[in-house]
């Protein structure tokens, strides 16, 4: 599977850099000068860096062969991706990776079934989106320890304990 860790913004300059909106917990290794990265599109990569540098706070890369305003405007918009198996495993039970949690089954505390989780959305608070057990609209959980007391990787499915009016 793969992961988003940057996405490509608007050029900056003259000379091919582009602004680059990280989506990734550690840009410094993840976009390191003579890294190759993949795109997605795929046609558009693989991307080889050429120079990082951070512009107030806006990170902006340069990329081997690509020169100019020109050159840089039609990369806008890549979504620049790895393999979900290059991520290291972290040493936290309570930390996840999107992808970990896309597709678990979820259960109330009490096994009544809830749905299934369809994505992790970062807005200041991670929340889960739930696909509801018989249609109707997507539950949006919010992701803390209160009201997700318990995820089973291996088991494929999480338990919550949704206060009233939540569900």
């Amino acid at each position: 599977m793969q992961l988003v860790v940057g996405r490509i913004g608007r050029p900056h300059g003259v000379r091919g850099e582009v602004t680059v909106e990280v989506r990734t917990d550690d840009p410094e290794a993840r976009f390191a000068a003579g890294m190759s990265i993949a795109t997605d599109p795929p046609g558009r990569g693989p991307l080889v860096i050429e120079s990082r540098r951070w512009h107030k706070d806006v990170l902006l890369i340069g990329f081997a062969g690509v020169a100019g305003r020109d050159g840089a405007e039609e990369l806008r918009g890549t979504m620049l991706v790895i393999d979900s198996a290059d991520v290291t495993p972290s040493d936290d039970p309570d930390e996840f990776h999107d992808h970990q949690l896309v597709g678990l089954a979820v259960v109330t505390t009490g096994g009544e079934p809830v749905g299934e989780v369809t994505d992790v959305l970062h807005h200041g608070q991670d929340l889960l989106v739930v696909r509801r057990v018989g249609g109707g609209d997507d539950a949006l959980i919010p992701f803390v320890k209160a009201l997700v007391p318990e995820v089973d990787l291996e088991g494929g499915r999480l338990v919550v304990d949704p206060p009233e009016g939540l569900l």
